[in-house]
């Protein structure tokens, strides 16, 4: 790598570990940790500020379908970025460039890394063009990396350098010492959220269809809305009282699969159903923190996988407070991804695409939680935590004893 492209950039909290990245190869293993997970199919931009490099906004985007997009992207992303960081307080001194995707049959990675070489460029000219340089492009595909700003076949040949081992690292020792963790790659997390397929699938399309006859004139019809709310949260109660009462064995997949389970086809369809209804939606909302937490995320990604065939796009609620959830418990990389997904299922959804954009802007969730506490007690001034009290304990029917009791959801 030349010393004229050579970006010296620090990551790290202001109170915590710090490390020092100084090429190519240090940058392609410090992706993973820097947004949580490894990228597949992905654009990934990072803002880069001042004389030390510290590196600031990042934005992720998929990769375009083909070359027509790639110069409408190219300027989206560039805007998106550098602006996005002028409103969080500081205009970017430069930007590293991530472009991965591993290779589809019978591609090899260079060809993967010849073929995305123009869209790069784009980028950097897009970038250019907003007077903010592009320090270092990478392309990441088959483990192996290489870099479009170098063109030193000494430190970068043409076939590629190979990626580090997994936790072999500086990067990776600094990350462990720091907490923070890698979950996986966006392609297993989106498939942990992705419709099921099979006999589950075609056992739950009846009775998806069942419920939206059933439901939806009673969620429309203003006579019989408050009855049908009701009992969509008393269902979803119930459920994450099953769910807590009987945890996975393992995290991941299999867990998931054990949540599938524990979830019969009518009740799934009828809290999909019920779900619609955007007032429920947003009480429910309010389990998203403390025990509750836990159990509703279980809920809203096992109902997510739930819907299948034409309603798809009934996704975006169990998807938006799984978002909302992930992100409200400090797993910001992982609510990104399934924020995301929950605009894919509906482009219009607009609780999703608020929590988006909040999410990505590094916006501190505590005031919404601050709202949904206050609305809750609003609501259920003297609900009392009566499931989580010893028998024979009796609560004081003072209104500072109300006060400490209100909202436990159960």
């Amino acid at each position: 790598m030349t010393k004229n492209h050579e970006p010296s950039a620090s990551t790290g909290s202001y109170d915590g570990p710090r490390i020092t990245l100084r090429s190519p190869a240090e940058l392609a293993d410090a992706l993973p940790y820097m947004i949580g997970f490894h990228p597949t199919d992905s654009l990934v931009m990072v803002a880069v500020h001042g004389e030390g490099g510290r590196f600031g906004g990042r934005l992720r985007v998929g990769l375009p379908a083909g070359p027509a997009e790639w110069d409408d992207t190219a300027r989206q992303v560039a805007d998106c970025l550098v602006h996005g960081s002028e409103r969080r307080g500081g205009r970017p001194d430069g930007i590293v460039l991530f472009l991965c995707q591993d290779p589809p049959d019978g591609e090899s990675p260079q060809r993967v890394m010849t073929r995305l070489r123009p869209f790069a460029q784009r980028i950097r000219l897009a970038c250019g063009a907003l007077d903010v340089p592009v320090l270092e492009a990478l392309c990441i595909s088959g483990g192996r990396y290489w870099s479009y700003c170098c063109p030193d076949p000494r430190c970068c040949p043409a076939e590629g350098n190979p990626l580090a081992v997994p936790g072999t690292s500086v990067m990776a020792a600094a990350a462990t010492y720091a907490g923070l963790r890698v979950r996986g790659s966006l392609k297993e997390i989106e498939g942990r959220l992705a419709p099921l397929r099979g006999q589950v699938a075609e056992e739950q399309l009846p009775a998806l269809d069942r419920a939206a006859a059933a439901l939806m004139p009673k969620i429309l019809d203003a006579a019989t809305r408050k009855e049908t709310g009701e009992e969509t949260l008393a269902l979803a109660r119930t459920l994450m009282r099953r769910l807590t009462l009987a945890p996975p064995a393992e995290p991941g997949p299999a867990g998931d699969d054990w949540d599938d389970a524990l979830l019969g086809h009518d009740e799934a369809a009828a809290l999909i159903l019920g779900l619609q209804d955007r007032e429920i939606r947003d009480i429910a909302a309010e389990w998203m923190e403390d025990e509750e937490a836990a159990p509703a995320l279980r809920l809203w990604r096992a109902l997510a996988r739930r819907c299948v065939g034409p309603f798809a796009e009934h996704a975006a609620a169990p998807l938006t407070l799984a978002g909302w959830v992930s992100w409200s418990t400090g797993d910001e990389p992982t609510a990104r991804v399934v924020l995301a997904l929950a605009l894919q299922a509906d482009g219009e959804y607009r609780f999703a695409q608020l929590l988006h954009r909040a999410c990505n802007e590094g916006i501190d969730p505590e005031g919404l939680r601050q709202c949904l506490r206050e609305e809750r007690r609003r609501r259920e001034p003297r609900r009392k935590r009566v499931a989580a009290r010893p028998p024979g304990r009796r609560t004081r029917g003072t209104r500072r004893g109300v006060r400490r009791t209100a909202g436990s959801g159960q």
